[in-house]
């Protein structure tokens, strides 16, 4: 029998983890009001129902991942596990946002119906998650860690860490401050005045100097206390009132949804296997499920944005912490939607205190996929970060200014169109060349023909032979990658038959 293993509630160094774990979920959260807002979205509809919806799915997912951690601990008997971070995807958010719900308003002209639409594709997207967790293990045994690995430190690098960054030398004052108290906290692992965990010393200095500088205004507090109220957690039929909508005159949503939500479940895999990589080996199959579930119950108390185990888990690996921050941000985001603390905290943090936190996170997360592979895989590696350069230039830059995009080269879009798909293709084609494994890179190139024909990549929407030029040359590349097999072959039956009359003619001898 086991020994049951004394695995901690709470320890010191899931305050930290708490930290860049809440400030994740808040940026989303802020996101998600000042966007929803902007499309005139009414408060009774953002703060009555989207963010409790969404609060509770994270509240579930946290709460379920916290007592995963702690099975492990004991059937590992061990007590330095680390909780899976969880909250809502940030590029599926941006997804949900702009890619369903102001398509949706854009046809009904109706607030109300739109939302019951995007929260409909919501249910959809978790329902499709749960169902695509069936197969979840046996996709990550067929995907090379390095391919993975590279594609989230592509993510990482780039979205997280570099995004971050930027925002951090907004207000140069304030972020440069914060981040150097990270580092020498967290990288440096140096103690901070009265033993106060460095990323919450981080951002109290941090706002502390955005308020007394004058970066910070008091106007927007009073705005975010405005709507400070009770915001019950109440179930309705949205979504199945949606769906109506969802399978007729708005069917073509389902090009957006399908594909989202493959990706969703991707990341889902990849982050689950980085954390594997760092020492906790979780099920993934079970977190593909939690996902697909969270999703769906806070589709039906009113959220609309699919959830993920986040890359930042990685960071609260390094952090040290175990399953108390993860229980904690379920509790803190649980009263903050409830009471709309969440606006007045959005308006209080200035982002450039927060930032940095995510800064270290990112570059956790790149780091990791380094270390956990061999050198030799190290090309891999990089190849695989990428095609996510090409989709942060896309999406960050290919609206406002095409022209400029198109510039640089004609592959940046084509590129960042399906980039965790690609990433991986990429990164495990190269694995394979290196470990002359020709044949399993045949297939993953014939992956890349079908993705790239059915407009998953190198394509913006779903379509027959969307991407015939990409398809063709995956193909070519299918066909090749045959030859250098059979290339290989040969030259292997020639040594052996070499061997075997070498072997031949020693033996007569003797």
């Amino acid at each position: 029998m086991n020994k049951v293993v004394s695995y901690p509630w709470y320890k010191k160094e899931d305050t930290d983890a708490f930290f860049a774990l809440f400030q994740n979920n808040l940026a989303n959260f802020v996101i998600i009001v000042v966007s929803m807002l902007g499309m005139g979205f009414p408060n009774s509809i953002v703060f009555g129902k989207v963010i409790p919806g969404a609060a509770l799915a994270v509240m579930v997912g946290n709460l379920y991942y916290a007592h995963m951690a702690n099975r492990l601990a004991q059937k590992e008997e061990r007590s330095n596990v680390t909780a899976l971070s969880y909250g809502i995807s940030t590029p599926v958010m941006f997804v949900f946002l702009f890619g369903v719900l102001a398509p949706a308003y854009a046809l009904t002209n109706d607030h109300e119906l739109a939302w019951k639409i995007a929260v409909a594709a919501a249910f959809l997207s978790g329902l499709v998650e749960a169902l695509v967790s069936i197969t979840g293990n046996w996709v990550r045994k067929q995907i090379p860690r390095a391919a993975m690995l590279g594609a989230l430190a592509g993510v990482a690098l780039t979205f997280i860490a570099g995004e971050m960054l930027f925002n951090t030398f907004s207000i140069p004052v304030v972020g440069l401050v914060t981040l150097v108290i990270i580092i020498v906290g967290v990288v440096g692992k140096m103690t901070m005045p009265f033993k106060i965990p460095a990323s919450l010393f981080a951002i109290v200095i941090g706002t502390v100097l955005a308020f007394t500088l004058g970066y910070q205004s008091t106007d927007k507090i009073a705005e975010g206390l405005a709507n400070v109220s009770f915001y019950p957690m109440l179930p309705s039929l949205a979504a199945f009132e949606g769906m109506g909508y969802l399978f007729t005159v708005l069917v073509g949503l389902l090009a957006v949804i399908i594909p989202i939500t493959l990706y969703n479940a991707i990341e889902t895999m990849n982050n689950v296997d980085a954390m594997s990589a760092a020492g906790d080996s979780y099920d993934v199959r079970e977190c593909q499920a939690v996902d697909g579930i969270g999703t769906m119950l806070g589709a039906i108390f009113g959220g609309l944005f699919p959830t993920t185990v986040y890359i930042a888990t990685v960071g609260s690996k390094s952090m040290g912490a175990g399953r108390g921050y993860s229980i904690l941000n379920a509790f803190v985001f649980g009263i903050a939607a409830m009471t709309g603390v969440i606006a007045a905290l959005s308006a209080i943090i200035p982002i450039a205190a927060v930032a940095p936190i995510l800064v270290f996170v990112g570059i956790s997360m790149v780091g990791t996929a380094f270390q956990s592979n061999q050198n030799k895989y190290f090309p891999a590696v990089t190849i695989a970060m990428l095609p996510y350069f090409a989709n942060y230039v896309m999406t960050r830059f290919n609206s406002a200014a095409g022209e400029t995009v198109s510039g640089i080269s004609e592959g940046v879009v084509p590129l960042g169109q399906g980039a965790m798909f690609t990433a991986v293709i990429l990164g495990a084609v190269t694995v394979f060349v290196i470990d002359r494994q020709f044949i399993k890179a045949s297939m993953f190139s014939l992956v890349g023909a079908a993705l790239s024909f059915a407009g998953f990549i190198h394509a913006p929407q779903l379509a027959w032979n969307a991407a015939p030029q990409y398809s063709l040359a995956y193909l070519l590349v299918s066909i090749l990658f045959v030859y250098f097999a059979y290339q290989q072959a040969e030259v292997f039956v020639e040594e052996t038959e070499s061997g075997s009359i070498k072997q031949g003619v020693a033996s007569h001898n003797i």
